[in-house]
């Protein structure tokens, strides 16, 4: 699992017919310091998360299963909405 921020919506009125009814949301992945890490994503929510807030994600495999559509074209699903985070101190390297 990995963590994001939702950034954004995608909406394609021509798609596979498999992602028909699936809310995309575009989502940067994050590290535990809250910073962008890498490119942002598209990933199929499960739990009507919104722009702004941070989730968690999963990809491959298990993104098909979390949007319970083993037969679609899915690389990441929205799995969860973050209410809060509570880590160490992470300044040290």
């Amino acid at each position: 699992m990995h963590i994001g921020r939702i950034i954004g919506t995608v909406v394609a009125t021509r798609k596979d017919e498999k992602l028909i009814g699936s809310k995309l949301m575009i989502t940067q992945p994050l590290t535990f310091k809250m910073e962008p890490k890498g490119e942002p994503i598209i990933a199929i929510d499960t739990v009507g998360a919104g722009i702004g807030e941070v989730v968690i994600y999963t990809t491959g495999t298990a993104g098909r299963i979390a949007a319970r559509k083993l037969d679609a074209p899915i690389d990441a699903s929205i799995i969860g909405i973050v209410d809060n985070i509570d880590l160490p101190d992470l300044t040290e390297d």
